[in-house]
């Protein structure tokens, strides 16, 4: 199964590398970034030992589509996408926080509550709520920026501000453009027939000192998805709701013993498995997208970026 799980370019300009859990980021003349979506796998912070085929490709041209469509609401870091796994845009530094909100209580959310836990995130939780119920009103409730090989953390809003990570302002900036996009991305959801479950956004700033959305949004990797049409016939009735997200992912890893906790070991993931992963991540595509997927050649991955980056930098 041919996928990108490793990079190793050096591009003209090339200052430095930074290697997340899904992407590689290359800094060009500390003016610009090459973000390579590469077809690793992460879950409970956790990279998997195999890739996924074609989950680079999607996750890059959900997340470029959704800023494309959202560039009027909220400023981006994009600039182009040279290659079905790359988007390039400004340099920007990140914050040192992501911002999760939640519409509904699934995910994390609900394992917390289901715990006994009534505030997350400095967040109150109202009482007698059963998983996959909505909340009255979307809740942000933030994580730290986690180092790599480290685990995000909750935080709330007061513990952001006070431990200086971003100012109050900054803060009030993350927050408003945070609720426009989950609005915005609630209302194409809809149009598609589907409910925007909950998500989250990074931002940074560039060197002229403007926020801006960095890195990916509304993609099943960073999203979570409901069918509208099943959804209050499952809730009455008390089913798992029919997901369009990682969670699949999470649940599979769970059932076999792996929550990314000391001592645990990975499952094996076949190559069956391994298949059906990336069927379920076009499905997805099509579903949030609204087209057919169209597979881009990848008989030698790593061989097409470089040339389709280089072609780029030097136009």
């Amino acid at each position: 199964m041919n996928t990108i799980t490793a990079t190793d370019f050096n591009f003209p300009g090339q200052k430095s590398v930074y290697k997340g859990k899904v992407r590689d980021v290359y800094n060009i003349n500390d003016e610009l970034l090459v973000m390579v979506s590469t077809d690793r796998l992460s879950a409970f912070d956790v990279v998997m030992p195999k890739g996924i085929p074609y989950k680079g490709q999607i996750l890059n041209q959900i997340a470029t589509k959704f800023m494309r469509l959202t560039e009027d609401i909220v400023p981006n870091w994009l600039i182009d996408t040279p290659d079905p796994n790359v988007a390039v845009g400004h340099l920007c530094e990140p914050f040192k926080v992501e911002m999760v909100i939640r519409g509904y209580l699934s995910g994390h959310a609900a394992r917390e509550y289901a715990a006994g836990k009534r505030v997350l995130c400095g967040v109150e939780l109202p009482e007698g709520l059963k998983e996959n119920d909505k909340f009255p009103s979307p809740i942000i409730t933030p994580t730290t920026k986690a180092d790599s090989g480290e685990h995000d953390s909750d935080i709330s809003r007061t513990d952001i501000i006070t431990k200086g990570i971003v100012t109050e302002e900054e803060y009030t900036v993350l927050e408003d453009y945070t609720r426009k996009l989950f609005e915005k991305g609630t209302e194409i959801a809809a149009s598609r027939g589907l409910i925007l479950v909950d998500t989250k956004y990074e931002f940074g700033k560039t060197k002229d000192g403007r926020i801006v959305l960095i890195d990916e949004i509304h993609t099943p990797d960073s999203s979570r998805y409901f069918y509208a049409d099943e959804y209050e016939q499952r809730q009455n009735k008390g089913e798992p709701q029919k997901q369009l997200s990682k969670e699949f992912v999470r649940q599979w890893l769970i059932a076999n013993g792996f929550q990314g906790k000391d001592g645990q070991q990975i499952p094996e993931m076949n190559n069956e498995y391994i298949t059906s992963v990336s069927d379920r991540y076009i499905e997805l595509y099509e579903n949030i997208i609204g087209e057919k997927f169209g597979k881009a050649d990848i008989t030698d991955i790593n061989k097409r970026i470089e040339k389709n980056v280089l072609a780029f930098l030097e136009a």
